[in-house]
């Protein structure tokens, strides 16, 4: 089973919010997921990006992969594999 850290988008029309999940990479964007590991708000200045290090580090170390976006966060907050 391929695993995604991805975003699942929540929120309204125009004004998205994300969570930080992890899923199987086929399963839809905003389908089941095995675990939530953070969120992402796009909306305020400067954008909120909070996220749970630990659970991200161990799901990095079994083999997950994040996505552009994800991993692009990842980086601004210091969370490398």
């Amino acid at each position: 089973m391929a695993v995604k850290i991805r975003l699942r988008r929540m929120g309204q029309k125009k004004a998205p919010f994300y969570r930080v999940v992890v899923a199987d990479s086929r399963s839809p964007r905003d389908g089941k997921c095995i675990e939530e590991i953070g969120t992402y708000d796009p909306t305020v200045e400067p954008s909120q990006f909070k996220v749970n290090e630990e659970l991200a580090k161990k799901w990095l170390a079994n083999g997950a992969q994040p996505t552009e976006t994800v991993a692009k966060l990842f980086k601004q907050a210091g969370i490398e594999k």
